[in-house]
């Protein structure tokens, strides 16, 4: 049987760099206790996305939390983002390996 204790919410967000500040800022004021942030680069409805130049760039932003929260989050960046910028937000099931360090953080 599977342990659901260890079952979370990964969000990933796809997006322009120019807004990366921005969506952060307001992912943490939105509950995020932590965030992943990388350059990204790729191939999309938008076009060929490089990392080389800042205005053309893409981040992936990745935040892990119960689903709940990670939904909430989703919305209000979709409302926020989603109608002037290019974005995109996957939502994934997680299992997180136990970690001492990590006990109570998503509870």
């Amino acid at each position: 049987m599977e342990d659901k204790s260890n079952i979370y919410k990964l969000m990933t967000i796809i997006t322009e760099a120019a807004v990366e500040n921005e969506v952060l800022n307001d992912l943490v004021k939105l509950g995020a206790k932590g965030y992943t942030s990388v350059d990204a680069r790729g191939l999309g409805h938008h076009g060929v996305r490089s990392a080389a130049w800042g205005m053309s760039a893409n981040v992936r932003i990745e935040v892990m939390d119960t689903e709940e929260n990670v939904r909430k989050m989703a919305a209000a960046m979709k409302e926020r983002y989603y109608r002037n910028y290019a974005m995109l937000i996957f939502l994934h099931d997680v299992e997180v390996v136990p970690h001492d360090d990590l006990d109570g953080v998503w509870d």
